[in-house]
């Protein structure tokens, strides 16, 4: 390197290949450093500094073209452009050679505390060795990482950026784990479960469920788009596991706690890969929450909606605009066909008396049912080894196979038996932990049947279509004429008006399917119904305590 002094103007130009790197190290300030003292040493006068994070291989850099630009400007009086190493102008040989062109028409002189460039053959040979020296570091860098990702996801560690609901968390010996970041998860365990139970019947509905949380992450304009819902619904980390077909990953076990079951996962995919529905309609809203929910009397579609106007405001009807309907066009006040369903949903509330006749008798069933869970776990046993069975027959018939299409109709079925293995034997786990108790199982159900239309009254829109789908089994027919015809009405409301109507029997115990002794003698749950007692011990009004005192 040459020691004499100058009198030139020189800027300084500084990368680092990461974002993190200009936060958690000092690389840039290093740099800087060392061409500034190089700078002092040649009697250059540093004029400026650019710098840059982003990967030496490539050539449009922020603050690369910054540089290329100021030296644009000042071409008629050239600037020493220096820097800490020839690694930091580019990591690859056909970047290198592109930024020396764009350099030296600029007017940049290059140079460096760690070589000295020139135009002569020996020196351009050493410069090219040297970047393509750093060309093949970055390279072996990339794939030295790249293997240790891989060989963390095949350990069932997640090694990109936490998903949505999610966040890293560092434990000992593990390093950083996924662990479920609140509010979010909560948000959307209940947006995927929704889905996989029907709750939501599209994606669009999922959409606007997650849109309505103002704690969950939106896009810049608010929103959550189709894209990101289906994202949500396809990811397995969700059930707590993983799956990267790229790098030949198979579905396996994650190191981190699912939001949602296997099963429940499973559910959502065949949803997703199920008939197709009927998209969700847009024009569903706050104003007009019974659009599409409610039939024409007369030709039995769907009314819909609008707001008509007046002299003086806007208003509100419901209609149908069916053309072969007598009743086309004959508009029906909003108010007047909401008041007439609000007092059909309110007619759906039970007594205070049948409803706690009706949450014993739920309570007795539970009880029941906890006792056979353990019972349960011997017969999935039994089905997971059937299922191990099948797939070691057809890994001995893979191992035969010779044609293609075969062997990809085998290994289809043998991954389609191992998911069904694993959700055995997540099944077989919870068959071992104790029951959530009554009160933590059926809290919010509870609270709807006794009241739905405390629900509907919330007024959110989400609400009020929860409460359509679960008060009534079907839409409801609208006359103008004499308004709602009779609805069918859900199962558990239909349970509850079987047990207020006392339309009950003697029958022999072997006549009904749970069959118990533990209420006073070999009666029906439904007969020795009447001779449980209240928590204080005082009978249940009403009610006598022999067979038949319904």
């Amino acid at each position: 390197m040459k020691t004499m002094k100058g009198n030139n103007k020189a800027v300084i130009y500084c990368r680092v290949s990461d974002t993190k790197q200009t936060t958690r190290g000092t690389g840039l300030q290093s740099q800087e450093t060392r061409c500034r003292e190089y700078a002092s040493f040649r009697g250059h006068e540093v004029v400026q500094v650019f710098t840059d994070d982003a990967s030496g291989g490539l050539i449009n850099r922020p603050g690369m073209q910054a540089m290329l630009s100021f030296l644009r400007k000042q071409r008629r009086k050239p600037h020493v452009v220096i820097i800490d190493d020839i690694s930091r102008l580019a990591r690859g040989v056909q970047a290198h050679l592109e930024l020396r062109a764009a350099l030296s028409k600029a007017g940049g002189l290059l140079e460096s505390p760690s070589l000295e460039f020139g135009e002569d053959s020996d020196s351009q040979l050493i410069e090219n060795l040297l970047a393509s020296v750093s060309q093949h570091q970055r390279q072996k860098n990339g794939e030295q990482t790249l293997n240790r990702m891989r060989s963390r996801a095949l350990n069932g560690y997640w090694v990109f950026q936490a998903p949505v609901g999610y966040r890293y968390e560092r434990v000992s010996g593990q390093g950083k784990v996924l662990h479920p970041d609140e509010p979010t998860a909560s948000i959307l365990t209940e947006a995927l479960e929704g889905y996989a139970c029907e709750r939501f019947a599209t994606q669009a509905e999922v959409k606007r469920f997650l849109e309505s949380h103002p704690q969950f992450p939106t896009n810049a304009n608010g929103e959550v788009t189709n894209q990101r819902v289906n994202d949500l619904l396809n990811q397995p980390l969700y059930a707590g596991y993983l799956e990267l077909p790229k790098w030949d990953v198979s579905f396996r076990p994650g190191r981190h706690e699912g939001l949602i079951t296997l099963e429940t996962f499973k559910a959502i995919q065949d949803r997703l890969n199920g008939i197709a529905r009927v998209p969700a309609r847009k024009d569903i809203n706050e104003d007009f929450p019974l659009r599409g929910f409610v039939l024409c009397g007369c030709c039995g579609n769907p009314l819909t909606a609008n707001w008509s106007k007046g002299k003086a405001a806007h208003y509100p009807y419901y209609l149908c605009r069916h053309k072969d309907c007598e009743a086309a066009g004959k508009s029906v006040r909003r108010e007047v066909v909401e008041q007439e369903f609000e007092t059909l949903l309110k007619s759906l509330r039970p007594s205070d008396e049948l409803f706690d006749r009706a949450s014993a008798l739920f309570r007795d069933l539970w009880e029941q049912f906890a006792l056979t869970v353990k019972a349960q776990g011997q017969s999935v046993k039994a089905e997971a080894s059937q299922i191990e069975r099948k797939i070691a027959q057809l890994m001995d018939r893979l191992v035969d196979a010779d044609s293609e299409s075969v062997i990809r109709a085998y290994e289809k079925r043998i991954g389609d038996l191992e998911t069904e293995r694993m959700v055995l034997r997540e099944r077989i786990e919870k068959c071992g932990t104790p029951l959530d108790t009554y009160e933590e199982t059926f809290e919010h159900s509870m609270m709807f049947l006794a009241n739905p239309w405390n629900l509907w009254e919330n007024g959110r829109i989400e609400h009020r279509q929860t409460v359509l789908k679960l008060a009534f089994a079907d839409q409801l027919a609208y006359c103008r004429e004499t308004g709602f015809r009779t609805p069918n009405i859900s199962l558990p409301f239909k349970a509850l008006g079987d047990i207020c109507s006392g339309n009950f029997r003697m029958a022999h115990p072997t006549r009904f399917e749970l069959v118990t002794s533990a209420f006073g003698g070999q009666r029906s749950i439904q007969l020795s119904y009447g001779c449980q007692r209240w928590p204080s011990g005082r009978q249940r009004p009403g009610h006598s305590c022999q067979a038949g005192g319904h």
